[in-house]
């Protein structure tokens, strides 16, 4: 018997809240299917699938508490009473997840209503993480080593002046660690830390949670309407719901140069910034900052979010190489929650399919701006490449 479970409903990414928002009001009918990817090919031990599959069941328990519900409707304003009624409503249906171990390989596949299932991503790869650690039996690091890491590094952060958030959750080590960082950047003086992407993380210590909306939002576009107007209307859409609240665009589903094409100025005046999730990160300030140049923004009044695999270097080169020129904010995740002396999973989960009117799957694809990145079927791939005059 292995009791990794999860103790909230709220223990998720807020995007995946602010997007099942969006989609209750916009696509309630609309069908998908996501499917888990073994990026680092990682080894299961036996009896994985009999343990993840226990795990699922339980959180068919969960449910928004009262005082969830309260702390959702004080600290998200923009999220409206109906959607808070309906998640106070939602239970997790584990019929809506397959799971299947062959040998060392894991199959994980979820279908069903896109504003049922997209509340699963996260919390898969949280159990996934934690229960790979738990059952190869390996060793992480003292408590007391995790708790003076992560303050080491709220330290040298504060005293760049910078501030982060903790986007932790998909690649923790273990609720435990994920609990024990937070306690940490918490209790710091002085400290720039702003808040975590974690809602029940959020909730708990009193930060803001943070996230606006991820791939799979422009990707369902892109399968809804075509790859030539999926920037577009993904912007729009959100625009319509939040009306100019969470105004962080991501900029890489498909290239970030096609996304510049599409981020016209009445986009570029609406939101904040953007966000930054593959390639170099200093080639995309240096396009976001002449983008804003173009239209008559100053870049100064707009950020950009950092989050792909941040470390305190990184960090540290973003910061002076952005410095007086935009804003900038980090979000750091497996730096943080799973920094404790082992390899730290590479796993993901991935939209791959949206069904069609005619009930045929349309495939889902992302061309981020690393090739390594690119995810989905190849002859959609190629396709979304030629449609978007993507050369390489």
């Amino acid at each position: 018997m292995h009791d990794v479970r999860l103790n909230s409903i709220l223990d998720n990414d807020f995007y995946k809240i602010t997007m099942q928002n969006a989609v209750v009001k916009l696509f309630p009918g609309s069908i998908v299917k996501y499917e888990f990817i073994n990026r680092g090919k990682h080894q299961f031990p036996e009896g994985f699938d009999v343990a993840l599959r226990e795990a699922v069941n339980k959180m068919a328990e969960l449910k928004l508490t009262k005082e969830e519900k309260k702390f959702m409707a004080r600290t998200c304003p923009y999220i409206d009473l109906p959607y808070l009624d309906f998640l106070e409503g939602y239970h997790f249906d584990p019929t809506e997840v397959k799971i299947h171990q062959e040998g060392s390989d894991l199959s994980v596949i979820v279908e069903g209503l896109w504003y049922r299932t997209i509340l699963w991503e996260v919390p898969l790869l949280a159990l996934i993480s934690e229960l790979h650690y738990e059952m190869n039996h390996l060793e992480r690091d003292s408590n007391e080593t995790v708790i003076s890491k992560t303050s080491e590094k709220a330290e040298t952060l504060a005293k760049l002046g910078v501030k982060f958030a903790e986007f932790g959750t998909r690649r923790r080590h273990s609720y435990k660690v994920q609990n024990m960082v937070m306690e940490t950047l918490t209790q710091k003086k002085d400290s720039t830390f702003i808040g975590s992407s974690n809602v029940h993380f959020a909730m708990k210590y009193g930060v803001k949670p943070i996230g606006t909306h991820a791939h799979e939002w422009f990707m369902f576009h892109a399968a809804e309407y075509g790859f030539k107007m999926a920037n577009q209307l993904a912007l729009e859409h959100w625009v319509d719901v939040y009306r100019g609240d969470l105004g962080v665009a991501l900029s890489d589903t498909y290239t970030t140069d096609v996304f510049f094409q599409q981020f016209d100025k009445k986009f570029a005046k609406l939101f904040d910034g953007v966000r930054h999730d593959s390639g170099d990160p200093l080639v995309f300030a240096d396009k976001t900052i002449a983008h804003y140049e173009k239209h008559g923004i100053n870049p100064l009044f707009k950020y950009i979010i950092f989050s792909d695999g941040l470390n305190l270097e990184k960090v540290e080169e973003i910061t002076n190489y952005c410095k007086g020129k935009i804003g900038v904010s980090f979000g750091i995740g497996t730096n943080l929650t799973n920094d404790v002396g082992l390899k730290p999973m590479n796993i993901v989960m991935k939209l791959i399919g949206v069904q069609a009117p005619n009930h045929e799957w349309i495939p889902t694809v992302k061309l981020s701006d690393e090739h390594g990145k690119y995810t989905g079927d190849p002859k959609m791939i190629e396709l979304a490449k030629e449609f978007l005059r993507i050369q390489n």
